[in-house]
């Protein structure tokens, strides 16, 4: 590591408080715990409506798979900040080498120069891409911002101007993201118009064929293709269209793996007409769903692969990954931003992954996901005219109750014999919280997410899922 004079002298210096992870961690117990976080929290009031949080109370501190709060509850996390901190919370070698690094330099403009652990980060990541055409980097904040800077590039490469985006699909909620987002009108309502030459298609999800978990995913595949095939025939032109963007799970939509058959047939016709491939790995990448990225399990190509989230373990830091013959045709300056790859996120991103390396997290992930899938099918078995689906990937896992209501539920074969109580998903996941875990709904569906760190036990596996377990059966006794 390369040391400023500065930072040299404050090291050596027998009257200052070295600056190391645990000194941090320390200085923010002393500083949560103080008498005033009651009276703190009337500032809550300050803080624009516009943000909704599932708990009440300040988050003090974070440790592996736990938070605490200011009230002294411990919480289980089975959400790790939506799918960031994979490896738990303030994991040692990443805080540390942050730490260190806010010792050296925190802010070397990406712009104005490179820093050193910009550069180690691309090093490290070069390795672990799902395809070996993938060598150029451009390092962002923000998942949003990563989907904006990917549709820029397909733009400005292709001289095309239209996107298209799948049903379901969750991108951001920046304005060229927001659009391409399908998951929630609450995402964009009232804010039009939004970007312009946006189309979309069905995305391989029984739900939005209008058919039942059962239909198979041949039919579902074929469905979706032909209507991309529709699509380019009567609404936007090949020759218009710069780019396909999708996740390869969906994620808002309600945690769907995209099936391979239908991405190979996404590959194809990118390939047939010079449509770059978009793939958004922003919340299934790094290693959440048993691989590094889930577009591995097809051995599909993308031509523009997102990354963020799990990327830096909790600290701001995105990525836009294509290949050089594309990025080589962009103007220097036409990319940047002020903030774009910070080096304390630099360094703790390379810190996440020779963590993921040393301490063999893939295995840990499949480990825990086959204990996971059959903790919960097994809940499913006992209660089958309550639960819909386990589906997911890794451990990306999802659990639908199959209540009567939702979007198009009138028309709906599955809400039609649906038994579940109403807002069974909110419910289950608030007596969670009660019990002393935190999870999230995702999707329009009544669908329960489980997002637990990556190098969870399986103690701890086994205690969330024996919560989700409780809590269900207490919801379907209320009725």
């Amino acid at each position: 590591m390369f040391l400023t004079r500065s930072a040299r002298l404050y090291r050596q210096s027998p009257n200052l408080l070295p600056l190391s992870s645990r000194a941090l961690g320390v200085q923010a117990h002393t500083y949560a715990t103080s008498s005033d976080a009651a009276s703190l929290l009337e500032y809550g009031g300050n803080v624009t409506k516009g943000l909704g949080r599932v708990t009440e109370g300040i988050m003090t501190s974070g440790k592996g798979s736990y938070v605490e709060y200011h009230d002294g509850r411990k919480m289980l996390d089975f959400t790790c900040g939506i799918g960031v901190t994979n490896l738990g919370h303030c994991h040692p070698k990443v805080s540390k080498a942050a730490a260190d690094q806010c010792m050296n330099i925190v802010h070397a403009q990406c712009s104005i120069a490179f820093h050193e652990p910009y550069l180690r980060l691309v090093q490290k990541l070069l390795p672990i891409m799902p395809h070996a055409s993938l060598d150029s980097f451009f390092l962002w904040n923000s998942g949003s911002e990563a989907v904006e800077g990917a549709i820029k590039m397909a733009r400005t490469i292709t001289k095309r101007q239209n996107i298209i985006c799948m049903q379901g699909a969750y991108h951001g909620r920046t304005f060229g993201a927001m659009a391409v987002t399908k998951s929630k009108t609450i995402y964009s309502q009232g804010v039009a118009p939004l970007m312009p030459g946006v189309f979309s298609i069905p995305f391989p999800f029984w739900h939005q064929l209008g058919g039942t978990p059962d239909l198979a995913e041949s039919e579902q595949v074929k469905q979706c293709l032909y209507q991309l095939d529709i699509l380019l025939a009567q609404q936007t032109a090949p020759t218009d269209t710069a780019a396909i963007i999708l996740e390869p799970v969906l994620g808002e939509g309600g945690y769907v793996p995209a099936p391979t058959a239908f991405l190979e047939g996404l590959r194809a016709v990118c390939d047939k007409h010079g449509i770059l491939l978009i793939v958004d790995e922003v919340q299934s990448g790094f290693a959440r769903t048993g691989k590094f990225f889930s577009i591995e399990y097809s051995g599909v190509r993308p031509d523009i692969l997102i990354m963020a989230k799990g990327l830096a373990n909790g600290f701001p830091l995105s990525a836009v990954v294509s290949r050089k013959e594309i990025t080589d045709k962009l103007v220097p300056g036409s990319m940047g931003g002020t903030y774009a790859g910070n080096a304390v996120s630099c360094a703790a991103a390379c810190a996440v992954v020779d963590a993921m390396h040393e301490e063999k997290i893939l295995e840990n992930v499949n480990a825990r996901s086959e204990e996971l899938f059959s903790a919960l099918k097994d809940i499913k078995t006992a209660h089958p005219e309550h639960i819909l689906d386990v589906r997911g990937r890794g451990l990306m896992v999802a659990v639908e109750f199959a209540t009567p209501s939702g979007p198009g539920a009138a028309h709906d074969a599955v809400a039609a014999r649906a038994g579940a109580p109403a807002q069974m998903a909110s419910r289950v996941a608030k007596k969670c919280i009660e019990r002393g875990m935190i999870i999230l709904t995702t999707s329009v569906y009544e669908v329960v997410r489980f997002i637990p760190p990556l190098n969870i036990s399986g103690p701890d596996l086994k205690k969330g899922a024996d919560i989700f377990r409780e809590a269900v059966e207490e919801v379907i006794r209320e009725g």
